[in-house]
């Protein structure tokens, strides 16, 4: 633990403890048995906490916490709790036949991971996309190796010499050859129908920019990971939402500018001609790079300042592999509230006309901010994964300051990014 820890938050750390994660398929005809099974690569299911996804007909419809009694069938006990969930939301309309798509995935000598994404994606059941892996300031061969070793012809490399998570994405965007180009991290393992669901609705709405999906942790065997999937983890509900700027949502005060809200970049996709329109990802803004992130909501606000809508699909689910340790968590905590103001930063200097759209919702948003942060302070008990689209749970004070001075450094940080690129460009 670094400075400035309590004693207080060190102990409710240490004593989170593991939760297994599991999967629920509860059928249709009720004589039919309920499928359990750990989470991808996971061990087998035994007693004590489960954090469970529970899917009806194939749909994910929400997910609990049970406790396993020693000698207890974790089937049984799961599958009696998930029976009091509602029946997954309605997907909206029928979706049409999924458009010619590219999957880019981003890496960083980090070749093992890679290859579970991979693997996953190459089983995507869409009928008409292909894999670009950016291997992104290489510093060994390895990813190169396992690309063309592995996976011979079924995925292209591409290397992009200068680091940056944004411009590892522009350099998979200009690789594109598909009408939808979608993004996900090296680290998680997509659903089969992930690609599929993600990018079947720009085929039945043409005013559809982006759309973004589920994203569930394939693991909760560390305290790091338990506390934050309990503090909400990345997920954003089972609720389908459609993001509109014509309509603009009652409930966002800071839209389009509270960006997290729509999703993240583990699990997104663009119509190609749009994001191409806008520039595609501001290149001083991502983990790589001094604005630590911000990347993923930039694009989402430009894409929204285009008149385009956004669609969450919760459908569209991968499994991501949260970090281990604390430090990982400091780290997180700082680069989430730096790549905040960063993107903003980045937007207000790229379109400063919508600086005053943002001076008018300010107000009502900072508000909103103090009422969930309220919230989050009276937080109590141990740490657990709970409701997702919820941020009332407890979260360490020394994150929370991190966070906050990450969010006063993101403008700086952004500004050296750019000088960092100018100096890139004139050497």
């Amino acid at each position: 633990m670094r400075s400035g820890t309590t004693q207080r938050e060190i102990d409710r750390f240490l004593a989170v403890r593991p939760v297994q994660v599991a999967e629920l398929e509860l059928p249709d005809a009720p004589e039919d048995p309920p499928v359990l099974r750990p989470g991808p690569g996971g061990p087998p299911l035994t007693h004590g906490e489960v954090f469970a996804l529970v899917r009806r007909g194939g749909v994910p419809a929400g997910t609990l916490l049970v406790s396993v009694p020693e000698g207890g069938d974790p089937r049984d006990v799961v599958a009696g709790a998930a029976r009091a969930l509602p029946p997954p939301p309605a997907g909206g309309p029928p979706p049409g036949r999924p458009p010619r798509t590219t999957v880019v995935v981003a890496t960083r000598e980090r070749a093992e991971q890679l290859g579970r994404a991979v693997d996953s994606l190459l089983a995507q059941d869409h009928p008409d996309f292909d894999v670009v892996v950016v291997d992104n300031a290489p510093v060994t061969a390895a990813t190169r190796e396992l690309v063309e070793g592995r996976y011979g012809g079924r995925v292209r490399y591409v290397r992009e010499p200068g680091p940056g998570l944004a411009r590892a994405h522009n350099a998979g965007l200009a690789a594109t050859s598909g009408d939808v180009v979608a993004f996900t991290d090296d680290d998680v393992v997509a659903d089969p129908r992930w690609l599929s669901e993600l990018t079947a609705p720009f085929a039945t709405d043409p005013g559809l920019g982006c759309t973004t999906g589920l994203i569930l942790p394939a693991r909760l065997r560390t305290p790091a990971q338990v506390l934050l999937e309990s503090s909400g983890g990345f997920a954003k509900g089972f609720v389908p939402r459609v993001y509109d700027p014509a309509d603009p949502p009652a409930d966002e005060p800071l839209f389009p500018f509270a960006a997290g809200r729509f999703g993240s970049g583990a699990a997104m996709a663009f119509r190609t001609e749009v994001l191409r329109a806008v520039g595609g990802f501001d290149p001083a803004t991502g983990t790589g790079t001094p604005a630590r992130g911000g990347d993923d909501l930039y694009a989402f606000v430009r894409v929204l300042g285009e008149g385009r809508r956004l669609r969450y699909v919760p459908r569209a689910l991968v499994w991501h592999h949260h970090r281990e340790t604390w430090r990982d968590l400091e780290n997180q905590a700082f680069g989430y509230g730096a790549g905040l103001t960063a993107y903003l930063t980045a937007v207000l200097v790229r379109r400063p006309s919508l600086l005053p759209a943002l001076l008018r919702r300010l107000p009502g948003g900072l508000a909103h901010a103090r009422r969930l942060t309220a919230a989050r302070d009276a937080g109590s008990g141990a740490a657990a994964p709970g409701g997702h689209d919820r941020r009332d749970h407890p979260w360490p004070g020394r994150l929370s300051r991190l966070q906050r001075r990450g969010m006063l450094y993101g403008p700086l940080g952004y500004v050296r990014a750019r000088r960092a690129l100018r100096r890139g460009v004139s050497r």
